[in-house]
C-alpha cells in the first residue's frame, strides 16, 4: 500500500531482499521454456507502470512487485538460451551473483583510496583478460561500459600518441589548427568505430574507407596503396569479429604496414577477441598482439551482466595523458592502481567484479569450451539451412550465420514470422547488398537442443512465407 512517509530505515531487508530473489529465481527458470519475445505491448507496460509522479512514497516491497511483474512480461528474453538477434551473451550465475555483490557494496570505482577491493579486482581481472587473449603483459586496461566507449578510450590514445610525435599536445590545444590525421577504416567498420571519430573530433566523413573481400575482411594491399599516398599522422582502425560474418582482418599483414609507416593499430574486438580463447581458432587472430589499442566487450562472448567493455593499450603513457586529468581533491594512490587514469568516467561501477567471477566459473577451458561450442552450434545451423534449400551468405568461421530465404521481401517475412512465433528471435540485416537473417550464437546456456528447436521453428517460418 502507498505510505504518506516511507521511512527507508524502517524497511526490513531481509523480507525485500526475499522477495527480490524470489522473482530472480523465477525469471532465470522461465529462461529455458519462456517465449523469447515480450508478452506484454509496450502502451501496456505505460499502463502498468507510468501515471503521473507520485505524490506519496511506496513500500519497496510494492515496488518489487511492479517491478517484477512488468519484468516478466515486458522484456525480451535475450539472456536465454534462443535469443540470436543480437551478438548478446546471458550472465552466468556467478557474474551474476558478483553483480549483485557489487551492487549492494555501492562502491565507487574510479580511484584506489574509494574503494581498495574494486582497484585490486580490476588489477587482478585485467590482467587475466590480458593473459587470456593472448596479449602481452605491457599492455594497461580500462573497463568502460561497452565497445562503444572502448573504441572511443583506444582511439583517444591513438590521436594523443600520432600528435604527440607529430609535436601538438592535443589535450592542451584541441584538434584546431593541429596536424590532419589520416584514418584508414574498413568499408566494413561497426558504426561504433564511426561514432568515436565523431566524438573525438576526428570526423565521420573524413575516414577512407579500406576495400574489403567477399566476408568481409579488409584487403591488405588497397591498405598499403593507400598508406603510401601520403605520410604524416595516421590511425587504421580494423576489426576481430565482423558483426555479419564473423570474420577478421588479416591483422599481421596490416600490423607490419602500420609499423612501416608509423601509424596506429586499432583494433575493434568487441565479440572475435574471445576466439583466441580456443586452440581451434586462434589462429584467426594471429597478429592481435601486435596491436596498439583493442576494444572488446565482456557482456557478449564472456556471458557477464551489462554493462562492461574492456580496453587494452599498447602505450599505457598515451592511454594515461588521453584520459587523465588531476584535481586537487583527488590524491592519487601511491604505488596503487587508480581506475580513472584509463577511462573516460570518474564515478563509475565496479565493472570487473562480475567479470572476475565469470572467469573464476569457468576457467581458462571452460570459456574455451563454450566459445568453441557456440561455433559449432552456428556451423550447426547453417547446415540444417543450407541442407532444406536456403542460401547461407557467408562463411562460418565464428559464431555469426547470414542466410536468405529467397527475396528480400520473403526474408524479411520469415524474420517477422520468427519473432512472432516466440521459440527464438534472430534478427534482419543487410549484407553485400543482400538482405538476411543474421544469427548471433555467444549465450552460455544455449543446447545442441536449443538449437534444434530453433531450426525447427525457423524452418516451419520460413515454409509459411
Amino acid at each position: 500500500m502507498p505510505l504518506e512517509n516511507i521511512d527507508q530505515a524502517t524497511v526490513i531487508p531481509s523480507r525485500l531482499f526475499a522477495s527480490v530473489e524470489h522473482h530472480v529465481e523465477a525469471w532465470f527458470e522461465s529462461l529455458p521454456t519462456r517465449p523469447v519475445r515480450p508478452t506484454m505491448s509496450a502502451d501496456e507496460l505505460r499502463l502498468a507502470l507510468g501515471g503521473p509522479v507520485p505524490e506519496r512514497g511506496s513500500s519497496p516491497e510494492l515496488i518489487t512487485e511492479i517491478l517484477a511483474d512488468s519484468g516478466m512480461k515486458g522484456t525480451v528474453a535475450s539472456a536465454g538460451p534462443r535469443y540470436f538477434g543480437f551478438v548478446v551473451g546471458g550472465s552466468l550465475p556467478a557474474a551474476l551473483a558478483a553483480d549483485w555483490l557489487t551492487s549492494t557494496w555501492d562502491q565507487n570505482g574510479g580511484i584506489h583510496v574509494l574503494s581498495p577491493l574494486v582497484s585490486v579486482v580490476e588489477q587482478i581481472t585485467g590482467s587475466w583478460l590480458r593473459d587470456l587473449a593472448g596479449l602481452p603483459d605491457h599492455m594497461s586496461f580500462g573497463f568502460v561500459t561497452g565497445c562503444q566507449m572502448a573504441n572511443l578510450t583506444g582511439l583517444a590514445a591513438a590521436r594523443h600518441r600520432v600528435l604527440s610525435n607529430a609535436g601538438w599536445d592535443v589535450e592542451a590545444h584541441g584538434i584546431f589548427g593541429a596536424p590532419p590525421i589520416r584514418l584508414m577504416i574498413s568499408d566494413e567498420a561497426h558504426y561504433t568505430i564511426v561514432m568515436a571519430l565523431r566524438l573525438l573530433g576526428l570526423g565521420a566523413e573524413r575516414a577512407r574507407r579500406i576495400p574489403t573481400d567477399s566476408q568481409g575482411r579488409m584487403r591488405a594491399g588497397e591498405l598499403s596503396a593507400a598508406l603510401c599516398e601520403e605520410s604524416g599522422p595516421c590511425i587504421i582502425c580494423t576489426q576481430a569479429g565482423n558483426v555479419n560474418t564473423g570474420s577478421v582482418d588479416p591483422l599481421s599483414e596490416i600490423a607490419q604496414l602500420a609499423k612501416e609507416h608509423g601509424a596506429w593499430l586499432h583494433v575493434d574486438g568487441a565479440f572475435g577477441l574471445w576466439a583466441s580463447l580456443s586452440p581451434q581458432l586462434s589462429p584467426f587472430l594471429r597478429g592481435i598482439e601486435l596491436a596498439d589499442s583493442i576494444a572488446t566487450d565482456a557482456h557478449k562472448w564472456l556471458n557477464v551482466p551489462y554493462d562492461c567493455g574492456i580496453v587494452f593499450c599498447a602505450d599505457e603513457a598515451a592511454h594515461r595523458a588521453a584520459m587523465s586529468l588531476g584535481a586537487a581533491y583527488i590524491v592519487a594512490s601511491k604505488g596503487e592502481r587508480d581506475p580513472h587514469e584509463f577511462v573516460p568516467e570518474e564515478s563509475r561501477r565496479a565493472r570487473a567484479i562480475p567479470v572476475y567471477a565469470a572467469i573464476r566459473s569457468l576457467g581458462r577451458a571452460g570459456l574455451a569450451e563454450l566459445v568453441e561450442r557456440n561455433c559449432r552450434q552456428a556451423r550447426r545451423f547453417a547446415s540444417a539451412l543450407r541442407d532444406a534449400g536456403y542460401e547461407v551468405l557467408n562463411d562460418v568461421t565464428l559464431n555469426q550465420v547470414l542466410v536468405s530465404f529467397g527475396t528480400p521481401e520473403q526474408t524479411k517475412r520469415t524474420i517477422a514470422a520468427i519473432q512472432a512465433d516466440g521459440t527464438c528471435w534472430c534478427g534482419g540485416t543487410v549484407w553485400k547488398n543482400r538482405t538476411a537473417m543474421r544469427i548471433s550464437v555467444s549465450n552460455w546456456s544455449t543446447t545442441d537442443d536449443d538449437v534444434d528447436r530453433s531450426i525447427e521453428a525457423i524452418l516451419a517460418a520460413a515454409a509459411k512465407c
